[in-house]
Parts: structure tokens; sequence; C-alpha cells
């Protein structure tokens, strides 16, 4: 191999993580499921390169301090099969090698992206051999015959070709890193789906929709009838639960409806395409399995407002109400992740979080509103991580990202602990959404948009800015203990039983976690946190017990841990 000089120097010389005794893989703690890295659960604190970053030496090299800086843990970045296999049954791993010695130098992890035979549901990354070979490597057709820019699901030398380029890297991968684990999860192809119209009209694929609904599928849903998803149980309800038939059959003709962009439009079409990349995706991935198991998922490009239906968005690809079905053809797959950009944050992230389902983000629209929101994430849905896209475009100073992590990073041990054990709530507070209220430890809890002065906590801060956002993290550690995590925010606990007894703070400390130790940096019992009484101004109305965060000339985010108890 041309490139083991280089690969011998790198491993050699670049800092190693801990050994471990086995490879990434997901793991049950409780009701959530965890990534172990290195024997360890891992949080991914991440960020996705832009798509062509990482085609280039010298274009990373000064990237991956700067990731570093912004406190990421770990980089999500394309593998290009156009560069991988240039020429049919050719190797060329230098490009893979630079990425691993670029993270290891900052004691990175990543997550590589598989770019084959589709990306933004395109084939842009596939290799020349195989875009100008139409005859084995057939496209997709509109209903006019005509061939798109979009490698046919029904290429069965398409699929063996892109299986065994990703399974070569997947052996090269565990050839140079099993032990040092750099790479700690594979994003198989993104955001597939067909374009323009909501299937493939080829030959193949119209014969193939006018047959029989395969019989695996149809063994699913009837080992899962009534326990399915909504979207899918009512499309195969409404047409009788056949258990037999072609496509139309068993779920029913399809219609457009342009009045309502919530409307399944193309469902039966949808669920048919749906299936077909499944099954192509899935093995995929279950050959890069046998080569080195590490966890292996997919992504979606969302249906939402400007993109409507089944062609507007790549159709065919892992939308929320199509996770059922994947789940079914690609169990190879390991989990489903939504790419959220669109205003819905919280929703998306709700439906994509299921018990067979762990919560990943891996493209998020970068900002202060997902540098918020990831409070929310990480305790609200036991995320197993994050990332904002086009991480290499922001300085770490100008990134809210940098803040954000800086604390998460702080905290990871503590999030890990709680996560599965219902003793964790995210919130995460707008102008339009200024107060959220839910139940933990005992009390109800009011969390408040607050400005953290004394003037605002005492309601005497009428020419003060306001605050915008906030986004924090609760956590119940032990009766009447809790840690607040973020900033901006104001917690009003109340007792969910009255005993006569008035509710106030015990004591209130801020800190840090060093080498996952808590580290008291101050007491806050005074104006600081407002823990414990009203200091005479009669505000205080009421029987509740008050923690407001103290607001940080920096802008920088806050762990407190404080106790509540009765007199």
């Amino acid at each position: 191999m041309k490139n083991v000089s280089f690969l011998m120097l790198f491993l050699a010389t670049a800092p190693a993580f801990p050994q471990s005794s086995s490879v990434p893989h997901l793991n049950k703690s409780g009701k959530a499921i965890q990534l172990i890295v290195n024997d360890k659960p891992f949080l991914v604190f991440g960020g996705e390169l832009h798509n062509s970053s990482s085609s280039g030496f010298s274009y990373m090299r000064p990237i991956w301090a700067q990731m570093r800086k912004k406190n990421l843990n770990t980089v999500i970045a394309p593998v290009y099969w156009e560069l991988l296999e240039p020429e049919e049954g050719q190797f060329d791993f230098s490009l893979v090698d630079s990425m691993l010695a670029g993270a290891r130098s900052q004691q990175l992890h990543l997550i590589l992206l598989w770019f084959a035979s589709w990306k933004n549901g395109y084939s842009t990354y596939a290799p020349g051999w195989v875009k100008n070979n139409t005859e084995k490597y057939p496209r997709a057709k509109d209903p006019d015959g005509k061939p798109v820019n979009q490698l046919s699901t029904f290429g069965e030398a398409t699929l063996r070709a892109d299986a065994r380029a990703f399974k070569k890297l997947m052996q090269h991968i565990r050839e140079v890193d099993a032990i040092d684990q750099t790479v700690i999860m594979a994003q198989i192809e993104n955001e597939v789906g067909l374009f323009n119209h909501p299937r493939d009209y080829s030959d193949p694929a119209n014969a193939a929709y006018n047959k029989p609904v395969p019989a695996k599928l149809m063994n699913y849903l009837s080992a899962n009838k009534g326990k399915l998803q909504p979207e899918l149980d009512s499309a195969w309800r409404s047409n009788g639960y056949k258990t037999s038939g072609n496509w139309e059959t068993v779920f029913g003709k399809s219609l457009l409806d342009r009045s309502n962009w919530q409307t399944l439009s193309y469902l039966t079409e949808e669920l048919f395409t749906v299936y077909q990349y499944a099954q192509y995706i899935g093995q995929v991935a279950a050959a890069g399995k046998e080569a080195y198991p590490i966890p292996m998922y997919v992504n979606a490009w969302l249906k939402q407002k400007s993109t409507p239906w089944p062609g507007r968005y790549p159709a065919g690809g892992p939308t929320a109400h199509t996770l059922d079905l994947w789940r079914a053809a690609a169990p190879s797959l390991d989990f489903i992740s939504p790419d959220i950009y669109i205003p819905e944050v919280l929703q998306t992230a709700a439906a994509y979080h299921r018990k067979d389902n762990p919560l990943f983000i891996p493209e998020i629209k970068p900002g202060n509103e997902s540098a918020n929101q990831a409070f929310w994430i990480f305790a609200e849905h036991d995320a197993i991580g994050m990332a904002p896209f086009g991480i290499d475009e922001s300085t770490p100073e100008t990134d809210p990202v940098t803040k954000t992590y800086a604390v998460l990073e702080q905290a990871k041990d503590l999030l890990l602990q709680q996560q599965g054990k219902g003793t964790m709530k995210g919130f995460y507070l707008d102008s339009n959404n200024s107060k959220q209220s839910f139940e933990l430890g005992g009390y109800r809890v009011d969390v408040q948009l607050g400005s953290g002065s004394f003037a605002d906590a005492a309601g005497f801060a009428a020419g003060e800015k306001k605050t915008t956002l906030a986004g924090g993290i609760l956590i119940n550690t032990g009766k009447d203990e809790f840690f607040a995590i973020g900033k901006d925010f104001k917690l009003i606990f109340f007792p969910i039983t009255a005993d006569g007894k008035t509710l106030d703070i015990e004591y209130c400390d801020e800190g840090s976690f060093v080498n996952g130790n808590w580290v008291r940096t101050r007491r806050l019992n005074g104006d600081e946190s407002r823990a414990g009484g009203d200091y005479g101004f009669g505000f205080k109305k009421g029987n509740y017990a008050l923690v407001v965060f103290e607001p940080s000339p920096a802008g920088d985010c806050h762990i407190m841990k404080f106790k509540l108890y009765k007199y």
C-alpha cells in the first residue's frame, strides 16, 4: 500500500485514546440507549464539516485545532466514494488516514459520512467509472422514461460496488483504529431519496411496484398490527388490512393534496420507494459491519411546509412517518436520525426519539437557538449527541455552541449517570415560549426566562434588556437535591402536596466538575441566587423557592448545586 510509511508514522506518534476491549457499540441503560466508546458511555458534542472540507489535506490542517477550541469532542466528516475508489478495485486511503491523524492530534473522535451512491438525493459523489456506465449502473427514471441524476435502487451492480467499497473502508478503519477508536460511528449515504417524482419509473421499478408487497414486509406488518405508527397503520387499515397484493392493493391509490402540506400525499409510492432505499442501504451497512461492526445510521431530509410531498423532499428517505418501514427493511441500521433546519426542532426531536431509536442529530442549523436547544436535546431525550452543520465556518469566539459544549463537557458524567432514570428535565425558552412547567423530585417546577439580575427577580428591571433565549437542564440527584445547568433562566419550586410548612433554599453553590468530581466555587446564599427569603422587599408572595442564575459578563453557562428544605 502506497501510504504505509505515512500511516506507520502517525500511528506511532499520534496520542492515542485509552485502549479498549470492545468496538464502539450501543448499550441499553434504563430507558436510554447509550453509545459506548472505549468501554465507557459517551456523549457526542459534535460538529459536521462542510461537504467538501475533508477532501483536501492542506485545507483541513488548521481546522482540527479550531474544532478543539470550540470544545467539540467529535467531528463529523465525509468520506467520498469517488476519491476512495477512483478506479474500480483500486483504493486510496490517504485522505482517511489524514483525517485520523488530524483528529488524533487534537484528541477528537470522528463520525464518518459515507458519500457514495447518494448525497442529498443525488449521485454526485459516485466515481466516474460508475457515472459513465449507465448500462451497468442504471439511473432512476422519470414517468417519461428519461434517466435522472440519481442512481436507481434497482441497480444490483451498483449495490454490490457500493457495499464492496464501504466494506473496504471499514476493514481499513478496523486495521488502523480498532484500538484507539478515533472513529466511533458511520453514516450510510446522506439524505437519500428521489427528487421531482415519488418513485422510480424504470422498467424494474414498475415491475416491482405491480408485484405483491414482499412477504418479509407483510410478515412485519402482521406481527405488529395495532402497534405500528399511525401513518402506516391508517393506510393499511383503510384498505382492509390486506395481507397480500401489490402496493396499491395493500396501501391504496395515492392522492396529492396541495392545500394541506401535512397530508401524506403519494403515500403508497413513498412507502414503495422507502422500502427500496432501506433494503439497499441496509445491505451496504451489513457489508460494512462484516468488517467492523460500529454503530451505523441514516439521516433524513425532513418533510416540511416548503417541501410538502415526496419528490419535493427526497422520496424514500427516512422521514418521521416512515420509521417503522425503515426499521423493518434495514435491521442492520442501529438508528435513524433527523437533520433539522426547520423551526420545529422540539417536535422533530420528539418524533425521532423512540424506544427502538435513540436520538442523534447529525445536522442542526448552527446559531444561538441550537446552542440553547442542546440542553433540552441532551436532557429531555437522553440524546446520544448533536452536531451543528458547517462547524468549520465560524470561529470558536463567535460560535455560541463553544460555551454550550464547555459546560456540557464538564457535566457529561453526571448526564450519563442520570440517563434513562427519569431524573432529568431539559428546557428551551424563547420570547414565544417564555415559561415551562413540569414535575421533578416531588415538586412542581416553573422555569422562566430571566436576566439573572437582582432587579429582575425583584420586579424592578423595567429598563433592563430582556433575555430572549435560554436553555437549561435540571437534575434531581437526591432527596430535595438538584443540579441546574445553563444561564438566563430562573427556577421556581412549588410543593405538590401542602403540609403547612414553608419551602425555601437550604444552600446554593456555584461550581464545576473537575475530572468528574464536583468542586464548589462559591456559596450563593446571598443576592446572587435569591437563595432564601425575599430580602425585606416583600416581593415573595406564596409558598415557593426561587433559584436564579447570576449573569456572567462573558456570557458563560454555569452549574449550580442546591438543596430545598421546609420550616
